[in-house]
């Protein structure tokens, strides 16, 4: 009979070791699982994964926690989606939105009828088609109901919180639920002679501590998964160029808008992410065509609001652990790999490992199947994002400088390759085994880019032109009256989540 793993150690804080942290106890409920948290209060965190996307709210309810308490705590705001200014052009915008457009009409997708429409010669544009694009457009924010009359009002939305925050409230969460924290430094990786299983970490102040799972929480360093067993790190930097970001946080100017902001710039992109309480400001740039002297310039001269904190700097290098999953220890958060937040998919793909590790929760034997299937299913999964990714790059029509000369001359996967043309091809949309983004995802990316499919479902032609016009023009005043009559995202907040002031 198998032995159950006994003794979880998980290295690192921040958000990855709490929100592993949180789910294991849930898990350990009514088991024999002692789990143990190592952070140094001297190390800070990265913690400038403060947008996410809708599987956030989930995890949260499966753990059980209160969502409007969570909230509070955290000085969240609600977010719709993305809105993407300066990526096609200079002057475009385009929104990203947590939902569908339209709804089939007579089992087609609805984007085939746009399609017809444009190579009829009409004018018409597949954005006003989505409820939760037009609430952002108009500032207002409505949680969708949870049966809902029509498929036009299916949609989901995520938060924007205090990094920080979050991770302090999974904390006291956890320690309740008999999580134990250390308070030290992870001096030295101690592994088995017969196997290279790690056997146990010793830390700065002397002490010890044993573990048959280990998780590794410690960031880009990987200090379990790379430094103590050397997994080996598949670099993906020529095709997503970025490898440095700044950020600072600023007084809340107005009120905070219902989605994050994505600006393009000469070498990079910027980020606004609203809370209750400030916004969130960062820039993510390539280093080989801008200083950082010259990075820190764009985004000071940028931001709205007054500055509350000291510009913070980070290095990276896209790409991923080869394993996410080696020998008895799990990678989670940063020290697993790094895509740059462009779709706001940090913290997404913390869940996903963590989800990934309860399906498949090892006993000490530790079967090698098993830890082969977490780390195929996380690679595939890893790389459709890094398609996904580098589609934003690689479409954008902008030619005012080299960098984005060089985005559109590159070369791209083989997978993102065959996906473009073939949309380009007939309008169809490959959806792929454990992808993070729906293909409502993907048609927002290429209708916002200008790509048009040579042909469209030929079904379509079944329905008169005037008849296909007609219905979505209702279509698109439904969703408008309906967007008009909710609250504002700033009267949402005060009327039923409203954090205090000072925290």
């Amino acid at each position: 009979m198998s032995e159950p793993i006994k003794k979880v150690v998980i290295v690192g804080g921040g958000t990855a070791g709490w929100m592993t942290a949180a789910s294991l106890a849930r898990y350990a409920d009514g088991k024999e699982l002692n789990i143990t948290l190592i952070e140094s209060s001297t190390i800070g965190t990265v913690g400038v994964g403060e947008a996410t996307i809708p599987n956030i709210v989930d995890f949260n309810r499966n753990l059980g926690i209160d969502e409007v308490e969570l909230i509070k705590a955290t000085q969240a705001s609600f977010k719709l989606g993305i809105q993407f200014e300066n990526w096609a052009n200079i002057d475009s915008q385009f929104f990203h939105p947590f939902s569908d457009y339209g709804v089939k009409i007579n089992n087609i997708d609805f984007h085939h009828y746009i399609n017809k429409l444009k190579n009829s010669g009409k004018d018409v544009d597949i954005q006003d088609y989505c409820f939760p694009a037009a609430l952002a457009n108009h500032g207002k924010f409505a949680q969708p109901h949870p049966n809902p009359s029509t498929p036009l009002a299916d949609y989901q939305y995520a938060y924007h919180f205090d990094a920080g925050l979050y991770a302090n409230f999974l904390a006291d969460f956890s320690l309740k639920l008999g999580v134990r924290r250390i308070d030290a430094f992870v001096k030295q990786v101690n592994k088995d002679d017969n196997n290279g299983f790690i056997k146990s970490v010793t830390l700065d102040n002397g002490e010890i501590i044993e573990g048959d799972l280990f998780i590794d929480c410690s960031g880009f360093k990987g200090l379990l998964i790379e430094e103590a067993l050397e997994t080996g790190y598949e670099d993906w930097s020529h095709w997503l160029i970025c490898d440095k970001a700044l950020a600072v946080q600023t007084e809340l100017s107005g009120e905070p808008t219902p989605y994050t902001r994505s600006i393009a710039k000469a070498n990079g992109w910027q980020w606004r992410i609203p809370l209750q309480h400030r916004m969130g400001n960062g820039y993510i740039y390539s280093s080989k065509f801008e200083s950082d002297e010259a990075a820190e310039q764009v985004l000071l001269s940028s931001i709205e609001g007054k500055p509350i904190n000291k510009v913070r700097r980070f290095s990276f290098k896209a790409g991923r652990r080869k394993q996410v999953w080696n020998k008895n220890c799990v990678a989670v958060g940063l020290s697993s790999g790094f895509l740059e937040p462009l779709e706001s998919t940090s913290i997404s793909l913390i869940q996903s490992v963590i989800s990934k590790l309860l399906n498949f929760f090892p006993d000490k034997s530790f079967n090698q199947f098993d830890i082969d299937e977490v780390n195929r299913l996380h690679n595939s999964e890893v790389e459709h994002v890094r398609d996904f990714l580098i589609l934003h790059y690689k479409l954008s029509q902008r030619t005012d400088s080299i960098f984005w000369q060089h985005c559109q001359a590159m070369e791209v996967p083989e997978t993102l390759h065959h996906k473009m043309n073939l949309f380009e091809s007939r309008g169809h949309i490959i959806e792929r085994e454990n992808e993070s983004f729906e293909p409502a995802s993907w048609l927002t990316m290429y209708n916002a880019f200008g790509v048009t499919p040579k042909r469209y479902d030929s079904r379509v032609d079944n329905m008169p032109l005037d008849v296909i016009e007609k219905n979505l023009q209702q279509m698109k005043q439904s969703i408008e009256q309906a967007a008009l009559q909710a609250n504002s995202h700033q009267v949402f907040i005060d009327q039923h989540c409203k954090a205090q002031a000072d925290i």
